[in-house]
């Protein structure tokens, strides 16, 4: 059981990102952990004056590939992406690559293609771990994982203008 208690931050409006195109890729592996990551992040997107869209991946290996997809259009769809899922540790090592491999292909995007993406892939030794992370009463690490992504949307965009 957990013995860490998370408490949400304040978070202050990112100035700039009014009307921004914010794509959530979601891992629906653990439902109840997905509901409170995506109630945090549409909460922060659209508090922020954002538009949001939502797709389901199968897992967390897979949210790289997805936003990798997207991103591949002529004229970008969109102007963020926000990854959530969640990863718990099991008996076999298969943790590990997905946890690492995730994170390295959100990175690889992220520096290689100049995306803005937040990253909400919550990786947790148990359950209880998971949900006091992702409740919005609690860590809300979806809510975190939005406003990463529009503060990146809002340095992109600054630089643009510049």
């Amino acid at each position: 059981m957990s013995t860490r208690t998370e408490n949400p931050t304040a978070r202050p409006a990112v100035d700039g990102v009014k009307g921004a195109r914010i794509l959530i890729v979601e891992s629906r592996y653990y439902a109840d952990i997905a509901d409170a990551l995506i109630q945090g992040a549409e909460q922060e997107i659209t508090k922020n004056g954002a538009k949001v869209e939502r797709i389901v991946v199968p897992g967390a290996f897979e949210i790289p590939g997805a936003i990798a997809l997207a991103a591949d259009k002529k004229g970008r769809r969109y102007d963020g992406y926000v990854a959530l899922g969640c990863v718990i540790r099991g008996e076999t090592t298969h943790y590990d690559y997905v946890c690492g491999e995730s994170a390295r292909g959100l990175m690889d995007l992220a520096v290689q293609k100049k995306l803005a993406i937040g990253y909400g892939i919550v990786t947790v030794e148990n359950i209880e771990q998971a949900r006091a992370r992702a409740f919005t009463d609690r860590g809300d690490k979806g809510g975190d994982a939005a406003h990463a992504c529009l503060a990146m949307v809002a340095l992109g965009r600054r630089w643009k203008k510049s």
